[in-house]
Parts: structure tokens; sequence; C-alpha cells
């Protein structure tokens, strides 16, 4: 699996999820495999940006899906993008990426983890 794909998927839920930690980390791991700053700034407005690819809209859809089951119900609205670009074994993947970002989030947000704060950005 792209690794861009996998940066979408743990960005956008930690976006989701509030997880300041999760973002931090996945925002420089995502810079470091050479993902431009506003691929990865309109990640959170990709309805509004034609940065994305039909992929990537479709990994963003079943991520928002999955994230936010109780509302979405994971519909087949949001499932049916994903065939028209993945295999069934690929699907798995993406949906277990989904799961597994989503368990690291509740376990950081949960346990209150705090990222580190640079130098450069603390308040004067």
């Amino acid at each position: 699996m792209p690794h861009r794909l996998l940066h979408l998927i743990k960005l956008r839920a930690s976006q989701i999820n509030g997880c300041a930690y999760c973002v931090d980390m996945h925002v420089k791991q995502a810079r470091a495999d050479g993902m431009s700053e506003q691929w990865i700034n309109l990640i959170v407005t990709r309805q509004e940006s034609p940065i994305y690819t039909e992929e990537e809209r479709a990994v963003l859809q079943w991520t928002e899906a999955l994230t936010l089951l109780p509302q979405s119900r994971a519909s087949d609205a949001d499932f049916a993008p994903l065939r028209q670009h993945f295999s069934d074994s690929e699907i798995t993947k993406l949906t277990v990426a989904i799961g597994a970002i989503n368990v690291w989030n509740r376990l950081a947000v949960g346990l209150r983890s705090q990222h580190p704060v640079e130098a450069s950005a603390k308040a004067a």
C-alpha cells in the first residue's frame, strides 16, 4: 500500500478524533516521506480542494465513515468508491489501518499523551 494512503488515514482519523499527539507525529512523518505542506494542510478540507486523486478521496471518505461509524454506519455510498480503485485484499488492509489508528488515537487521548512542543512554537 502506498505510504501516501497511510498518511491520509492516520492524519484524517487523528484530526477527527482530536488527537494532537498523533496529528503532530503523523504530519512530521508525512513531511519526511515527501508529502507537500499543501497536501498535508488541506486534508481537513479535502472536499474543497482539487489536490487529491479520486483514489485518495475514496480512502479519505472511508476513513471518515469508519472513524465516525455511529453517525455514518459505513454506508454503501462510502464503500462504493473503494471498489473502483482497490481489490478486496487492499480494502481489508485499508480498513485494518483505519481501525488501528483509531485505537492509537483513543490510547493517546485517553492516557493524556502530550506531543513535544518545539522551542520555536512556544509562546513568548
